[in-house]
């Protein structure tokens, strides 16, 4: 007969067995019918941030909390599904959503002292990241533990698996693991290789704390450890293990890097769907399409670096960007440098670099990511006078010295600097109105500005060419003699002042044909032209080309184009000249498609040749056309036509005074293009940065690649236009053509040893006479 000394403990047991039982039921029965619904999880519609791309399909730009791509189960490969399994859940397969056997053994494993362990399960995860919240308390683990077995009663493995494949943070605003393929190594999930699968499964456990840019060591050791398990559980081989480990791995360490150098397109592009979309802008996974491609847009790109980086070293090396405290560094490999560092970005290939060591013959400097370099010989030439002990002290390079690195054409190191000044480029199309290429400065990271479509400012001569336009509308011939002589200007015609502008090179050459003086940027012909044409007739004139009047007042000074202007405006301008009249309205996006890929909305452009569109008379864009292009072939921009050697180019230079601003708008048939140089806050670039130096070589490399296969073509002659035969082409061609309605009788002698003019319009005539007192 059994003891009631024993029986009775377990009689006690047994109860508090049956009442724990009973308790759990009771909650079970209670809870697990109040249970949030799953739909969530069985139409799984997660945020998906807006894209934006070029028009031949590039990504350039993303926008949304969180960065996401959706991949199906079978898309993922499955090295990358076993490295997730032996990092977070080897028994996923086997357990019903809450792993008892894990449990017990992180149980005895913390106990006992060992490295400290989880044991929620993939589906746990699941609920969590779907339904529940991060704090750590027994009724929400109770509540993670029920929705997992909900979780795991509705959905297959596969479906709970890809679920979490998508929907997990990764570190640096990406959620999943494309997204965190791409973040991390710059390639899409399928082409990783085994040792970048391990580290990206390592960042599972804390994304911040294994994320290999910020901290590559503890990354390298997760992933060594996922690695690990992976051999255990058998899902690699004793050499697939040996490779990865010896595996190099190149982090991707700026998180928005693009194929494309795009932002300003991008962010053009996010406030105009913002405006149309305000609701579901950054969730919906709108996509939106830009009318820029990747070849023109690299182009401009790397045109306008280039030449604002040739502006920066005519003018000089400036000195240390700043200066960190080394005094705490313990060696040149110290992670504390990475931490210094992390104020100062990439600036695409000008990276910043920490002076450990200098002297007159080499530097040593600390880049991000623990490479030292050294820099000697050339590459020290342009910093040379800032090593010298002689060097201003808040300038001088020495250790702890912030600088810029870059690596030349042989790999070789050499210092560079962050130049001060910005710049602007962008192209079109004249024919529909799309922009095929837009850069609004020289580093969008460090100035979000977009000086191509803000930036109001003097154009100068590149104004000229309208003043000329409206002039020929006023009887004005391609042919007509004005002079180029010195003007005085009263008080008393001004309103203020009396104003004696001059010529940017001081000469003065006398009489001269319209053509020739359009040519050589001559100021006193334009204010001539001003005068006679009109200055209130020539400010409305000019807003047939898309400017604004009240941004160039009616005074003499716009014949110099003292207004304002953008880029933006400029090209649009220049358009009306290209494509024979018409004054298109650029854009820079066509198509919106929703997440399912259905267009929600597209541009409508109208072409020109549409008479909606008919700004000026079609005659007067062939002979403005037939002026610009002998600007790039013998004037200011000849440079242009030399080195392209086409005759199709046409443009005008522009300066401003003091040389505050440098342009250069010119365009061939298929392509107008823009290109403006200055500093934020105006002031003088130097006096020898005209137009011609300081912004024309930043539109020569850029039509250089774009106009590459594209062959020479003319504007057609209009209809209306009568060809005459000129005395003396030494100012031009001999043969010129007129408006039927003002073709000159026959040729006038030489006016004092100059060509003859054609000019008979009395009403002209008699407009200068008040200049010529």
């Amino acid at each position: 007969m059994v003891s009631r000394w024993v029986l009775t403990p377990l009689l006690v047991l047994l109860g508090i067995v049956v009442m724990a039982v009973a308790m759990v039921s009771v909650v079970l029965i209670l809870t697990y019918p109040n249970l949030p619904s799953l739909e969530i999880l069985t139409d799984y519609r997660p945020k998906i941030p807006l894209r934006v791309y070029t028009a031949d399909g590039h990504l350039i730009g993303e926008f949304g909390e969180e960065r996401r791509v959706v991949v199906r189960f079978g898309e993922v490969p499955e090295v990358m599904k076993q490295a997730i399994l032996a990092a977070e859940d080897d028994r996923f397969y086997q357990h019903r959503g809450v792993d008892v056997l894990g449990i017990v053994r992180a149980a005895v494993n913390n106990f006992l002292g060992g490295r400290r362990q989880g044991a929620s399960t993939i589906t746990q995860q699941v609920a969590k990241n779907f339904f529940l919240s991060s704090e750590q308390t027994y009724t929400r683990k109770l509540y993670e533990a029920l929705l997992a077995f909900k979780i795991e009663h509705s959905l297959s493995k596969d479906q709970i698996l890809e679920l979490y494949i998508n929907q997990v943070y990764l570190g640096r605003r990406a959620y999943g693991f494309a997204v965190a393929a791409q973040t991390y190594f710059g390639k899409p999930l399928k082409d990783l290789n085994l040792a970048e699968v391990a580290m990206l499964a390592g960042l599972l456990k804390a994304p911040s704390e294994f994320n290999p840019v910020v901290n590559p060591k503890r990354a390298s050791q997760r992933q060594q450890y996922v690695l690990r398990r992976m051999r255990q559980l058998s899902f690699i081989d004793a050499q697939q293990y040996d490779e990865a480990l010896k595996q190099p791995l190149i982090v991707k360490r700026e998180s928005t890097d693009y194929a494309v150098h795009a932002e300003y397109v991008a962010e053009m592009a996010r406030l105009m769907v913002a405006e149309l979309f305000p609701e579901e802008v950054y969730s919906r996974g709108l996509h939106v399409y830009t009318t820029i491609t990747r070849a023109d847009q690299e182009a401009a790109y790397a045109s306008l670096r280039r030449n604002v980086l040739d502006y920066d070293r005519r003018h000089g090396y400036r000195g240390a960007e700043a200066y960190v405290d080394l005094s705490e560094i313990k060696s040149e490999q110290d992670e504390a440098l990475d931490v210094l560092l992390q104020d100062y970005h990439d600036s695409e290939d000008l990276h910043p670099a920490i002076v450990l060591q200098a002297d007159v013959k080499q530097i040593q400097a600390y880049r991000r990511g623990g490479e030292i370099v050294t820099i000697a010989g050339d590459g020290l030439k342009f910093a040379a006078r800032m090593i010298d002990d002689k060097a201003p002290a808040n300038k001088r390079l020495r250790r702890g010295a912030i600088i810029r690195v870059q690596q030349d054409d042989k790999n070789n190191w050499r210092i560079m600097q962050m130049p001060e000044i910005e710049a602007a480029f962008l192209s079109v199309n004249p024919q529909d109105g799309a922009i095929r290429s837009l850069v609004g400065g020289f580093d969008y990271d460090r100035n979000k500005f977009n000086h191509a479509t803000q930036a109001w400012r003097q154009p100068g001569s590149s104004f000229k060419p309208f003043i000329y336009s409206g002039a020929l509308e006023k009887g004005f011939t391609t042919a007509s003699v004005v002079e180029d002589e010195p003007i005085s200007i009263p008080a008393s015609i001004t309103g203020s002042h009396t104003w004696e502008p001059k010529n940017y090179d001081g000469k003065y050459e006398g009489p001269m044909r319209l053509r020739a003086a359009l040519a050589k940027s001559k100021n006193m012909v334009s204010i001539r032209l001003l005068e006679a044409s009109g200055v209130h007739f020539i400010q409305d004139y000019v807003t047939h080309f898309g400017f604004d009047a009240d941004k160039h007042p009616a005074y003499m000074t716009m014949a110099l184009g003292a207004g304002s202007v953008t880029p933006w405006q400029m090209v649009t301008a220049y358009a009306v000249f290209a494509n024979g009249g018409y004054k298109i309205q650029p854009f820079v996006v066509s198509q919106i498609r929703d997440e399912k890929n259905q267009i929600i909305a597209e541009a409508k452009p109208v072409a020109a040749g549409d008479e909606s569109l008919l700004a000026i008379d079609p005659r007067n864009a062939y002979l403005m056309d037939s002026m610009l292009r002998d600007v790039t072939i013998y004037g200011t921009a000849a440079r242009a036509s030399s080195m392209l050697k086409r005759r199709d180019l046409a443009g005008k230079t522009g300066t401003t005074n003091e040389q505050v601003d440098a342009w250069f708008c010119g365009y061939q048939r298929t392509v107008v293009g823009c290109s403006w140089i200055g500093f934020d806050q105006p002031k003088n670039m130097g006096s020898r940065e005209t137009g011609s130096s300081a912004a024309l070589p930043a539109w020569i490399d850029y039509m250089d690649k774009v106009l590459k296969d594209v062959p020479q073509s003319f504007m057609p002659l209009p209809k209306g236009l009568v060809a005459v035969e000129l005395i003396g082409p030494d100012q031009g061609p001999a043969k010129e053509y007129f408006y039927t309605e003002n073709v000159p009788p026959e040729p006038e002698p030489p006016l004092d040893g100059h060509a003859g003019s054609v000019e008979s319009v009395e009403s002209v005539e008699s407009a200068f006479d008040i200049l010529r007192d």
